[in-house]
């Protein structure tokens, strides 16, 4: 009596399309796009990073010229309500793949809506400012709870003081092996180069131009990111 042979493994849906590092490589420029439009473009505030947003809120409540309190407050506060939804998705979605293409297809929605209004409108327009801040902190609230639960380290897409830290910690100089060292390199890189050629597009083509990039990217990324690091 022989032996049924065992049948083959399924597939794992999580291993589908592109891996995360790249995805968030990818994002981290990005994030770079976006704040160079919010700090450059509305009034020297961060949709993406909110440590330095926090730090831009107390410059503001001292009274610092060049800075404002209601536009700050707006973009903190759209910010935690983007990653009050996002940890919504994350806990009613099972799979890593499936929660994660949705928060980035609701982030390049956001991210598209603000375009439209930035590309329609006038850049000064207290509307347009408005409208921008609460479209883009939310969107980056939403996809920064999703990376926060993905846990891939070095990786956070929106601030790099850890990988930073990290990668001069762990160097051969600091003591270490140089661990991630060249994930690490190239996330700073990535932020890099999203701030250099956002201000670029910002400078010469107005907030909308900028935006609509990220959009397209968050966009492409919703179609093609896989569950897995």
């Amino acid at each position: 009596m022989t032996s049924e042979p065992p049948a083959p493994d399924a597939p794992d849906p999580e291993a589908r399309g592109l891996r995360l590092v790249p995805v968030l490589l990818v994002l981290t420029l990005a994030s770079g796009l976006i704040d160079a439009v919010s700090f450059l473009g509305l009034h020297h505030i961060f949709v993406a990073n909110m440590t330095g947003n926090v730090l831009v809120v107390g410059f503001a409540a001292a009274g610092a010229p060049g800075f404002s309190v209601r536009h700050s407050l707006t973009s903190l506060a759209c910010f935690l309500a983007g990653a009050v939804a996002g940890g919504r998705v994350i806990h009613g979605v099972g799979s890593h793949r499936l929660w994660t293409r949705l928060a980035l297809a609701v982030e390049a929605a956001f991210l598209a809506a603000a375009a439209g209004v930035a590309l329609t409108s006038p850049d000064d327009a207290p509307a347009t400012i408005y409208t921008v801040i609460v479209l883009t902190a939310f969107a980056l609230g939403l996809r920064t709870a999703t990376v926060r639960r993905l846990g891939v380290p070095d990786l956070p897409t929106t601030v790099l003081t850890m990988t930073l830290t990290g990668m001069a910690a762990e160097s051969h100089a600091g003591g270490g092996h140089g661990t991630r060292f060249r994930r690490r390199a190239t996330a700073v890189a990535a932020l890099f180069a999203g701030g250099l050629l956002g201000a670029w597009l910002l400078l010469h083509h107005g907030l909308g131009v900028p935006l609509l990039l990220a959009a397209l990217l968050s966009g492409a990324l919703a179609l093609t990111a896989s569950g897995r690091p």
